[in-house]
Order: structure tokens, then C-alpha cells, then sequence
């Protein structure tokens, strides 16, 4: 009765042990996944690092040279931009922005 007792409780431990299903046997390894949480994508990264990347960008853009400026400028009025492909950014600003008309 006592061996009975053993094998069976035994036998309840080894089902307990190779049937339960836990959250990592239903999720792909790690090693398997090529594609990572965009929350962990950039833990490697320093976190000063990317405040003075941040700040080297921010005096970037105060900085811009004319000619980007003005290419912005086109970029953002439709009919410039339609011209700039045609006869390139330079031309558009001056066709539409560089002269100025009052009517």
C-alpha cells in the first residue's frame, strides 16, 4: 500500500513536471525571434549619449546652410516642388521666392 502511495505520488510529480505550460514555453526563444521589443532596442545606448546626440541635432538644425533652408521652403509649396523636379530647387526658389511681387 505504501509502494502504491510512492508510484503514485510520483507518478502525479512527473506529470506536474512535463505537462505545465508556462509563459516561455508558448513564446519563441530569443535567439530564434530576429525582431526585438522597440523598447529594448536601444537599451545598449548610453543614456548621455543620446541627450548629446539629441543636443548636437537641435544646434544642427539652428545651423542650416541657405540653400537647404530654401529647398525646404520649395519642398513645401506644391507648385515649387513640381518645377524643382523639372528644373531643380535652385531655379524654383528663384522663380517663385526669390523676387518679391506686390500687386
Amino acid at each position: 500500500m505504501r509502494t502504491l502511495i510512492f508510484l503514485m505520488l510520483l507518478a502525479a510529480l512527473v506529470m506536474a513536471a512535463t505537462c505545465y505550460v508556462s509563459v516561455y514555453s508558448e513564446k519563441p526563444l530569443a535567439f530564434s525571434d530576429p525582431f526585438i521589443n522597440r523598447r529594448r532596442a536601444n537599451d545598449f545606448i548610453q543614456a548621455d549619449t543620446r541627450l548629446e546626440a539629441i543636443s548636437q541635432e537641435r544646434i544642427r538644425e539652428r545651423h542650416k546652410a541657405p540653400q537647404e533652408r530654401q529647398r525646404e521652403i520649395c519642398e513645401d509649396y506644391y507648385p515649387c516642388e513640381l518645377y524643382a523636379f523639372r528644373h531643380g530647387y535652385a531655379a524654383a526658389y528663384r522663380h517663385y521666392f526669390g523676387r518679391r511681387r506686390t500687386k
